[in-house]
């Protein structure tokens, strides 16, 4: 008895011992993540503005945005008809339909079909997107080499690092710093 009572102790000194790192592990773990945090205030402002964002029309954003783009460009009157079939390219697609019916649907589908479903979709956007691309350099190959700079600076994964989050198109980003 007297063995398997020293064992008992020593496991359970270690149990102790390892539930005692992983506490201080937490607490240091809390602490790094409340000095890296924004302050609160500023963090429920920024939600909020995220949240204005999602709920407003994505047509309506588009629309200036693109107006403010081509304020930027200083487009000619040649240049006109090009921006005219980009714009119209890069326009917002009219929303899937019923998202719920067609997760339901997909969820009766086997392993198999669903990744076909997949496939097939995957398709669609790389056909919109080639379809996007095209417009963009024939709307490209017309802008001079300082619209070009205000195009590339204007648009995501210029200056400003890429697409950040979504399926939006075109958006435009802050300026850094």
């Amino acid at each position: 008895m007297n063995a398997s009572m020293t064992t008992l102790r020593k496991n359970l000194i270690i149990a102790m011992s390892i539930l005692a790192m992983g506490a201080a592990s937490l607490t240091v773990h809390a602490q790094e993540a409340a000095a890296s945090a924004p302050p609160a205030s500023s963090k429920m402002q920024h939600d909020g503005q995220r949240g204005q964002h999602r709920a407003s029309n994505p047509a309506e954003r588009m629309a200036k945005y693109q107006a403010r783009l081509h304020d930027k460009l200083k487009l000619t009157a040649a240049q006109e008809p090009a921006w005219a079939t980009f714009t119209a390219a890069n326009a917002p697609k009219k929303p899937m339909g019923d998202w719920k019916a067609k997760r339901e649907a997909m969820a009766k589908l086997s392993a198999p079909e669903r990744m076909e479903q997949w496939i097939a979709m995957s398709k669609e956007r790389i056909a919109g997107q080639e379809s996007r691309l095209a417009s963009l350099k024939t709307f490209y190959a017309v802008l001079s080499p300082e619209q070009k700079k205000v195009f590339d600076d204007s648009v995501p994964a210029g200056k400003h690092g890429g697409h950040r989050g979504g399926h939006h198109g075109m958006q435009e980003h802050p300026k850094a710093g």
